[in-house]
């Protein structure tokens, strides 16, 4: 269950970023990240001013929603009823933040989604989503919900909020210490739950009164809902003055700037325990004064009461370095549904060098690269060898940056790479802080890279004029203000070697200043304005995917149970499938392995089926168009790197168009078959044919074969899975009807042809269908399942009965070796597509009756890798276990190891007294009429799997692990009632 939102709405600060905010929510609506039904309406909204305060960008978000939701209802001007049914979500950006260029809500989390539809990093601004979405939001009425972003907030699955006949506004607390609430804000309620008052930084005796009996205090956690009657009145005061000033409405009229607090000039008037004299009173200036007496009248007949979650938790994201890497490296409680991971969208080459307790998100670490416990790397692609100590974090770094630090001492540093935009010119910029800094404490009594001043400036010979005005007072000085930073200089390119020099001993400092003082440098602060978060976005964007084909490396040369579909999905909608494909042809015709170049295609195509869009038509279909022919030639020749640069360069040709998209994705699916067919075709050493004595001409050699039941472990000996996971199988060979109900004949005839003739449904019936095959053409067809006698022209060429191709003519070749032609009946009494082996089991009748006819002889091992052998060269691609349960009588187990080439071993089970019939007592066949066609099914089976689907690999793990269970209960005759829970689904598919 998850609440569904009319509008979702981010704010975000006045400076350029709306645009690159509107990208990033409609990035999470393609990805599917905002649930099956996403907002009808995504909008970042900019701040009209500079410094409108989280209550004027509150309104301002409001009436945006509104006029939206207006112009959608047909409205010509702005009307308060389309918020009656309306639930809108507000989610506000906030203030800049020291570790983070793109501020807290794009503050990535060290975690992933394996479940997410599509691959992405995950932010603040996702968690916040979720928990909003999926447990906070769920079940309150229509209405408008606020929420900032700039803490870590973390809900249980049931937040316990009654929402039964609710009224006016509510804020959301968590609990929190007293000690923690000294800084922080914390709400005093009465019995009922309605609020007294918010204190702010109280002192001990006034956050000792909000205490409850556990002794926790409800801290204010950012997150407020307004009712629909309570949102239509606020939103009515957009037009009153001052408040008219909050909106960008405002701003067009002219009016003047003014800042409102969310919760002290919004929330508060609504406290009970607040007098209007008290509320009014406490406004700063006079157009807040008269701001807050608006909102008085508007807001104050609505209760306002409070929900404190238990179990919740919170952590704002403060300006002190220790407090983010702890935020960053601490695992979550319980509770939460974040679930950190120590490297997250990450490669690394050497994940041993990761202590516990460190994290990595976004990074591409190649080589030694060692990081300490209690550091944190974001967004950086380096190269080793790197020794980075505990309490660092790391944010920006590109590849160049790594020589600059290698034999570098880091520990306890805050070193960042920022794109920033001055007026038209993008430039780099690194800044270097120390763990322990305070960025606004006075410099007489703080520290810079973690030494007070005084020390700094002894070390590297800077001076307080070079980074002060002199006409600043000495109070006044700070990190924040220091112009500490080179962001240009007139004759040299900069780089990270700029501020790392600060770090160095004096001697080697000295070489640097001279070219520190002629750089144009800039504080912080100067900074912060000119950060280009566009830019920022779109970095972090080319290392996630830049990781991504690292990944896509590793998972198939690896050969990893991980799902690349959702990396997928992300190319395409972020615009990277170009790249991803290119890495995937490089895989497929570099791996040296038919099984891994055989999953790289497929992943081809599910990179064009994503790029389809759902539109071109079903992804199964036709793959034999003549212009892919030369290609498939190359792969089934064995020249996999020449097939796949064919490859690629015809479908370049089909990418025009979903149709084209999916018919080039259906191609893609049959050259990964030619490669899955080679590979099953390593089964082919274990068909060992002797010479026996040839019968005489006219004497009938038959074979009849029962039909077959799986007790589990079917689809687990399907290629690819048998080979790349192992498969297990347990059969039990059935008669039906007293008989065996699939059979085959073969004889010599005097006449050099080939007579293949299906009967009826038994040995005795009349031929349904009659084909005589003369020339060697006849023959052409065998590997088109539904050419007439597919199965057994191919059954001739797989026992090289007939040489296929040859410059011998076939009736050259039937003389010369057999002294005639062949004659061969097939014959079934089961229903086509009764799902019980009946066309694996027929081939192996066929070859067994050939063998012996043409003077051969094959045991039983040799003719189930046959059957492999025919099924691959008819495409249609079946696995071993039909054979196995028709050919091998009575109960016994098929496995197949997960490894080239495929060999399948065979175990009979042993079974009590009495067990065969009980079994028959409790078997009955019942025909439906339905058919069950298995190469409908297996296109759909083989796709999932090669994607590595997590339920495809779920299932695949547990049918090759229940076939012990199976194996138990036929050999002791074990009641099912007597096996653990759930393992019936796997063995019946209950």
């Amino acid at each position: 269950m998850a609440a569904e939102w009319s509008v979702l709405l981010l704010t975000c600060q006045r400076g350029g970023s709306v645009a690159a905010f509107q990208r990033e929510l409609e990035a999470r609506r393609l990805r599917g990240s905002l649930g099956p039904r996403p907002p009808g309406l995504l909008l970042a909204v900019e701040d009209p001013w500079a410094r409108l305060g989280s209550g004027g960008a509150t309104l301002n978000a409001l009436l945006v929603a509104a006029e939206h939701l207006s112009a959608r209802a047909g409205c010509t001007v702005v009307s308060a009823d389309v918020l009656r049914d309306a639930r809108i979500l507000i989610l506000h950006t906030g203030r800049d933040f020291s570790f983070d260029d793109c501020g807290r809500a794009f503050t990535c989390l060290p975690m992933e989604e394996p479940g997410a539809p599509a691959e992405a990093l995950v932010c603040n601004l996702d968690s916040l989503l979720w928990t909003m979405t999926h447990r906070l939001c769920v079940g309150s009425p229509p209405g408008v919900w606020v929420c900032s972003t700039d803490m870590l907030l973390t809900v249980p699955s049931a937040p316990g909020i009654n929402w039964e006949n609710f009224q006016g506004v509510r804020v959301i607390a968590v609990p929190g210490s007293q000690t923690y609430a000294r800084n922080h804000g914390v709400y005093l309620t009465d019995e009922q739950g309605l609020v007294h008052n918010i204190i702010y930084k109280g002192t001990e005796a006034q956050i000792q009164e909000c205490a409850g009996p556990d002794g926790t205090v409800p801290l204010v956690c950012g997150v407020v809902f307004f009712s629909s009657d309570a949102a239509e009145q606020l939103l009515a005061t957009h037009v009153i003055p001052p408040l008219d000033a909050c909106t960008y409405m405002g701003l067009d009229s002219g009016a003047p700037p003014i800042q409102l607090s969310l919760f002290f000039d919004i929330v508060l008037c609504m406290a009970g325990g607040v007098t209007e004299e008290e509320f009014v009173k406490g406004g700063g200036d006079t157009s807040v004064r008269s701001a807050r007496s608006v909102l008085w009248s508007a807001l104050r007949p609505f209760p306002l009461s409070m929900a404190c979650i238990p179990q919740a938790s919170y952590d704002y994201l403060t300006t002190s370095a220790s407090d983010h890497i702890c935020s960053l490296t601490l695992l979550p409680s319980s509770a939460s549904h974040l679930h950190f991971c120590k490297a997250a969208h990450s490669h690394v080459d050497q994940p041993c060098l990761l202590e516990d307790g460190s994290s990595v998100t976004n990074c591409l670490l190649e080589g030694s690269v060692k990081l300490a416990a209690g550091s944190v790397i974001q967004h950086c692609h380096l190269q080793g060898p790197l020794e980075i100590g505990p309490g660092c974090l790391l944010s920006g770094l590109s590849v160049d940056s790594s020589v600059a630090l290698q034999g570098c001492p880091l520990r306890d540093l805050v070193l960042q790479g920022h794109h920033v935009r001055l007026r038209h010119l993008p430039c780099r910029v690194f800044t270097l802080t120390g763990r322990l800094d305070d960025w606004q404490s006075p410099a007489e009594e703080a520290t810079y890279l973690n030494l007070p001043w005084p020390e700094f400036f002894h070390r590297t010979g800077i001076r307080e004029g070079d980074l002060w005005d002199t006409e600043m007072p000495p109070r006044s000085r700070c990190l924040l203000n220091a112009r500490l930073f080179p962001v240009l200089h007139a004759h040299q390119a900069l780089e990270l070697q700029d501020v790392l020099w600060l770090l160095a001993p004096e001697a080697v400092a000295s070489k640097q200043l001279a070219r520190w003082r002629g750089a144009w440098r800039m504080s912080w602060q100067e900074l912060l304005p000119c950060l280009d978060k566009e830019a920022e976005l779109g970095a972090r964007q080319d290392l996630f995917f830049l990781q991504g084909q690292q990944k896509v490396r590793r998972v198939l040369l690896g050969r990893q149970d991980s799902s690349l579909l959702p990396l997928a999905r992300s190319a395409v909608h972020q615009g990277y499938h170009q790249a991803m494909l290119g890495t995937l042809d490089q895989v497929a015709s570099t791996a040296g392995d038919a099984g891994v170049a055989a999953r790289a295609l497929a992943c081809v195509a599910e990179v064009l089926g994503c790029m389809a869009r759902g539109a071109g038509g079903l992804r199964s279909g036709p793959a034999a168009n003549g212009e892919w022919a030369s290609a498939f030639r190359l792969l089934e020749s064995g020249d996999v790197a020449g097939g796949v640069q064919e490859l690629a360069r015809e479908r370049q040709k089909w990418m025009s168009s979903p149709v084209l998209l999916v018919r080039a994705a259906r191609h893609y699916e049959g050259a990964q078959q030619i490669l899955v067919r080679q590979a099953v075709m390593s089964s082919c050493q274990f068909v060992t044919v002797e010479q026996a004595e040839m019968p005489p001409l006219g004497h009938w050699v038959q074979v009849a074969c029962p039909a077959r039941l799986d007790l589990s472990g079917g689809w687990s000996d399907t290629p690819p899975i048998t080979y790349e996971h192992g498969g297990a199988v347990v059969d039990v060979a059935v008669l039906v009807d007293g008989r065996r109900p699939i059979g085959a004949r073969v004889r010599r005839i005097g006449h050099p042809e080939l007579r293949l003739l299906s009967l009826g449904g038994t040995a005795g019936s009349p031929a349904v269908a009659r084909l005589v095959c003369q020339e060697l053409q006849h023959l052409q067809d065998y590997c088109q399942p539904h050419a007439p006698g597919a199965l057994l022209k191919a059954a001739f060429i797989c026992t090289q009965v007939v040489q296929f191709p040859s410059h011998k003519p076939l009736r050259a070749q039937l003389l010369e070796n057999f002294g005639g032609g062949f004659e061969v009946h097939t014959w079934s009494e089961l229903p086509h597509g009764s799902g019980l082996g009946t066309s694996s089991i027929l081939a192996g009748a066929v070859m067994a009756s050939l063998y012996r006819a043409a003077g051969r002889a094959a045991s039983t091992e040799s003719l189930i890798h046959a059957v492999l052998h025919l099924e691959q060269r008819l495409t249609t691609g079946g696995g071993w276990q039909d054979q196995v349960g028709g050919l091998v009588p009575g109960i016994k187990i098929g496995r197949s190891k997960a490894q080239l080439p495929l060999r399948v071993e065979v175990e009979k089970i042993p079974v009590p007294d009495g067990f065969i019939q009980t079994l028959n007592d409790h078997l009955l066949l019942v025909y439906t009429g339905k058919t069950r066609l298995a190469r409908n099914l297996l296109q759909d089976v083989v796709r999932n799997w090669y994607a590595r689907l997590p339920s495809a690999v779920e299932n695949t793990h547990a049918l090759v692990t229940c076939h012990s269970l199976a194996s138990v209960w036929t050999a002791t005759g074990s009641r099912r009632s007597a096996w653990p829970p759930g393992a019936s689904r796997w063995l019946w598919g209950a």
